[in-house]
């Protein structure tokens, strides 16, 4: 790895700090949170299953299972967060583009992204080619004078009615939430996909999901098949709700860091167990050798 820790020496810094936290020990880890906010997701950490496997994770990435065998996301205690979208497209005044009315977007679909060898992007990318009066789906160049830069990138994204996020090396897609801001309908090509908040937020109600195995002429048909005016009803239910995937201060009411909070709020027990704990008849808490929790030394085994 050029430039920082090799993956064995991450493993090791974890493992590490780990046996300097007691209350971890304490309690096996579940009342403890972890935030891995690339799209590795737990995978960052390779052991993660041997120590985080009841901690509750903070990650974009609800299935990496392209590559590995399991997934460290888990739906019962961990929590999906927002992608982090451009800050000069999340800002109430002085937006890098404003979205355009339906009537003057060029295209119906859009399909912004590198083709990554994956087979939905590739669909998408040759589709373009095929109809390129109704998707646009240009090569993106990362270096040179053809690269895209930061507004002229939304301003491709807000020239048509739907954007549309195919899955890449992992099933989440910052596009998803982009979408929301240029005020164009995502369309989730990504059937694994975790999104965030679902307790709150219809996704049905601001987002389409489409089967990533029906990629060809059929999407573009059901797409052109929606009228106006249900377009203009999704855009305006998704532009109130849009908030939660904002990392705003906290002055704001509404922000992903409120958002993340009240999940988290779900999961808050009184009394924590592990296979590593136990508690006597005057409630001290004792490890397998019967020393008192406030007597444990650093550093201490892990499970």
């Amino acid at each position: 790895m050029m430039g920082g820790l090799s993956d064995k020496e991450i493993n090791q810094t974890y493992v590490k700090v780990l046996s300097q936290m007691p209350y971890f020990r304490l309690s096996g880890g579940r009342n403890h949170v972890f935030v891995f906010p690339s799209g590795a997701g737990a995978h960052l950490f390779k052991s993660w299953a041997t120590y985080l496997n009841r901690s509750i994770i903070l990650t974009p990435e609800g299935d990496r299972t392209d590559k590995r065998d399991t997934s460290a996301f888990n739906t019962w205690k961990d929590i999906i967060i927002p992608g982090n979208v451009d800050d000069g497209m999340t800002a109430h005044k002085s937006r890098l583009v404003d979205p355009l009315p339906l009537s003057r977007r060029k295209y119906l679909a859009n399909y912004l992204g590198r083709a990554q060898g994956k087979a939905g992007r590739l669909q998408l990318i040759d589709l373009a080619k095929q109809y390129p009066d109704k998707l646009e789906s240009p090569e993106l160049k990362f270096s040179g004078p053809e690269k895209l830069g930061r507004t002229e990138y939304f301003q491709h994204l807000r020239n048509a009615k739907f954007c549309l996020a195919p899955r890449g090396e992992s099933s989440w897609t910052l596009r998803f939430y982009e979408s929301f801001f240029v005020e164009c309908v995502p369309v989730l090509l990504s059937d694994q996909a975790e999104l965030p908040f679902q307790n709150i937020i219809d996704y049905a109600q601001i987002s389409i999901k489409w089967p990533s195995t029906r990629i060809g002429t059929q999407l573009l048909n059901y797409l052109e098949s929606i009228p106006d005016k249900y377009i203009e009803d999704m855009i305006a239910k998704g532009r109130r709700v849009r908030c939660v995937w904002v990392y705003s201060p906290e002055s704001e009411s509404c922000s992903a860091f409120r958002g993340i909070l009240w999940e988290l709020q779900t999961k808050v027990r009184k009394f924590h167990n592990s296979a590593e704990t136990f508690w006597l008849h005057n409630g001290s808490i004792v490890n397998r050798d019967l020393v008192e929790f406030s007597k444990w030394k650093t550093p201490m085994p892990l499970p």
